[in-house]
């Protein structure tokens, strides 16, 4: 009795679990469909499930990545509007399948409060991005310098309206399963708003930090799967029984050089290379700059165990291309981690896919659960090794001082640089 009952379980099932289901009536897995058009279906008629599939996703995968060159195209506003598009889609496609596997039980306010939650945090997030790229814009007018004084406020006053909320929507008997939704709506929170709000930090810094990580991360998706379809023998994790150890290297190293190329390519173009500013004369975005180092020309020495082999003794690189792999290595090696997260988070409600958005893909977050811990990284390794004091924004502070607080600060300034020998 006790290994059937083990086995009838999902995995990594615990008793409590099976028992807490059999008083929620148990999850019913979300159903998925062949969502694949109708004319693909047509063409591809004549060919195995198996390559079929593979055209299915070549053609969508490269409808996909044109659509990422128009928006690239259109700008940084129009990137920064769809990476808010992505993130709604995303949190609507995991709340949804909470609410689909407890559907029988209609709990009050439950979709209400998880909108509501979403809408809280990002006025936040989005609150402390606009007072700290736009601080003049909002210094200059009334209504936006009050909202951003007592913006965390507002935000906690928000936060706690919600929270107050879900206390009164308890229901006798239902309290377990609320809890646990309210836990599964923060969680969501935590994976889906932070990581984008991280996305938008991380295309301030100059869109080649959110273009190449991105695209990393996509050629490691396309290479990996490429290498297993073809060679694929060893299987690498349980998780994903589709995943094999020669598409995990073949993908790592093809990533890498394809990481090295392409920052090559973009650095010598100040639009890619200039951090997204807000001019304050035009009212508008500016990526104008003389390029950082990081972003010009320069010459290395070549080790003298592969001067034999290349025949030259220096080449001449970016300092971003010795950057580009080290993101490219984490895309490849640390990246595929969110997909497999993301592989046993289906397998615990036996689910194929977030949703049938894609055809042969999945829905949106089956696109970007590597993304978003991409996108951490990034912005971690941004702030540990690139990221310096910005003067124009402590410029734009400093005047927003009462004029005596101006003269405090530059007398201080004098002298400190008289000290030191400057002055």
């Amino acid at each position: 009795l006790q290994e059937s009952e083990s086995e009838n379980r999902l995995d990594g099932e615990t008793a409590s679990d099976s028992e807490s289901k059999s008083e929620l009536g148990g999850p019913s897995a979300v159903p998925t469909s062949d969502d694949t058009p109708e004319v693909l279906n047509r063409a591809l008629s004549n060919l195995s499930s198996r390559w079929k599939n593979w055209w299915v996703r070549g053609i969508l995968t490269l409808a996909m990545i044109t659509f990422f060159f128009i928006i690239i195209y259109l700008g940084p506003m129009v990137l920064m509007t769809i990476v808010m598009c992505v993130q709604i889609k995303c949190f609507h496609e995991i709340i949804t399948i909470g609410y689909n596997v407890y559907h029988s039980y209609d709990l009050p306010w439950f979709r209400t409060l998880s909108w509501y939650f979403l809408l809280c945090v990002n006025y936040f997030f989005y609150g402390e991005t606009v007072t700290d790229y736009f601080f003049t814009l909002v210094q200059r007018e009334e209504p936006l310098r009050i909202l951003s004084k007592y913006h965390r406020f507002i935000s906690f006053a928000l936060y706690l309206t919600g929270f107050c909320m879900f206390v009164l929507s308890l229901v006798k008997k239902h309290y377990r399963l609320q809890f646990y939704m309210f836990g599964w709506t923060h969680v969501t929170l935590l994976i889906v708003v932070t990581q984008s709000h991280l996305i938008i930090h991380n295309l301030f810094e100059g869109m080649i930090w959110f273009i190449v990580p991105i695209s990393c991360v996509i050629c490691n998706d396309i290479m990996a799967y490429m290498f297993g379809f073809f060679f694929g023998r060893t299987p690498l994790i349980k998780l994903s029984p589709k995943k094999t150890w020669e598409g995990f290297i073949g993908g790592f190293f093809s990533t890498v050089l394809f990481g090295w190329l392409l920052s090559y390519v973009m650095s010598g173009y100040r639009c890619f290379t200039c951090p997204v500013e807000f001019n304050n004369d035009t009212n508008s975005f500016t990526v104008d700059c003389e390029p950082s180092e990081l972003f010009q020309l320069q010459e290395y020495n070549i080790p003298l165990v592969l001067q034999s082999v290349v025949g030259w003794k220096t080449v001449r690189m970016y300092p971003f291309q010795i950057h580009s792999i080290a993101l490219s290595t984490f895309a490849s090696l640390i990246g595929p981690f969110g997909g497999f997260f993301a592989s046993g988070f289906k397998r615990a409600f036996k689910i194929k896919d977030f949703a049938n958005t894609i055809p042969g893909h999945g829905g949106i977050m089956d696109r970007f659960d590597c993304q978003y811990l991409m996108a951490t990284f990034v912005n971690v390794y941004i702030a540990s090794f690139i990221r310096g004091p910005n003067p124009s924004k402590l410029i734009q502070q400093f005047l927003t001082l009462r004029p005596d607080q101006q003269l405090h600060i530059f007398n201080t300034l004098k002298a400190h640089l008289v000290d030191r020998g400057i002055l």
